[in-house]
């Protein structure tokens, strides 16, 4: 890769195939918006950005090459040979004829509490109502970013009650996300201890939560923890999972189930 500083912005140039808009349009992430033709804008790690995707190149807005470094790299996945990575997936039909129309999907690397907590708001939702419940909750008790609000910590939440949080209008969600904020805040749900884990052990952490069960669980470790191989399942993806593949995902997919699953996943609801 190689960043071009351009007055107060930041050009990324030499990076492997990404498409911002699928990235972060398919419902991985719930705090991004469009705000002109292939540009975004959202708040992660507490910082502000407004990228613009330019087919050949990325323009960070009002961001300096070590912030990229620092923070966006990671969180976009910038750094892994996706092409080398599409390249064994399409070995498929399917993903091939998805890559062919949707190529350029990154797993997010997220704040760990963050997606935590938007998935469990996530349940029984839809996204423009997650969005919704996100931006209230980040507004209330966020720190401000300028032109926004961060997500709130775990700490700042888990002295609340049921009743300070009855804003959200997150129904029966509220007392998930108190007991999430709880255990992270008090060191119970350890994220650096869960990223060293087994898949299969790390799931069973998060499901210590209350309300939170192998998709949300499942959730938090692709699009934030480094679990690449990760396959969450709702209704949606169940239901092609087991039309394409009656007999089981192809063992090739392994170690990057999470990505094919967003291709399966956008080329279901585009």
């Amino acid at each position: 890769m190689e960043l071009i500083k351009e007055s107060n912005n930041t050009r990324l140039c030499g990076y492997t195939p990404f498409n911002v808009g699928l990235t972060l349009d398919c419902g991985q992430a719930f705090r991004w918006e469009e705000t002109g033709e292939k540009t975004y804008r959202g708040i992660a790690f507490g910082r502000q950005l407004t990228v613009r995707d330019d087919e050949d190149s990325l323009l960070f807005m009002n961001t300096d090459k070590e912030e990229i470094n620092e923070i966006w790299a990671d969180y976009f996945d910038l750094n892994t040979d996706h092409a080398d990575i599409m390249k064994r997936l399409s070995g498929d039909k399917f993903i091939k004829e998805a890559y062919d129309r949707f190529g350029g999907i990154h797993i997010l690397r997220q704040e760990p509490w963050e997606t935590l907590c938007s998935f469990i708001i996530s349940a029984c939702n839809n996204i423009p109502r997650i969005k919704g419940i996100v931006n209230r909750f980040s507004e209330a008790l966020g720190k401000s970013t300028g032109e926004g609000f961060s997500f709130p910590d775990a700490k700042t939440v888990a002295v609340l009650t049921n009743e300070d949080l009855a804003f959200l209008r997150a129904g029966y969600r509220v007392p998930y996300i108190l007991d999430a904020a709880r255990k992270v805040a008090e060191g119970e749900i350890d994220f650096d201890a869960i990223r060293k884990m087994s898949e299969e052990d790390a799931r069973r952490d998060l499901m210590k939560i209350k309300g939170v069960g192998r998709k949300v669980a499942d959730c938090t470790l692709l699009f934030s923890l480094g679990f690449t191989d990760c396959y969450p399942v709702d209704r949606h993806i169940e239901r092609a999972t087991r039309e394409l593949y009656p007999e089981g995902l192809p063992t090739f997919f392994t170690p990057d189930r999470g990505l094919a699953q967003q291709y399966i996943f956008t080329s279901r609801i585009k």
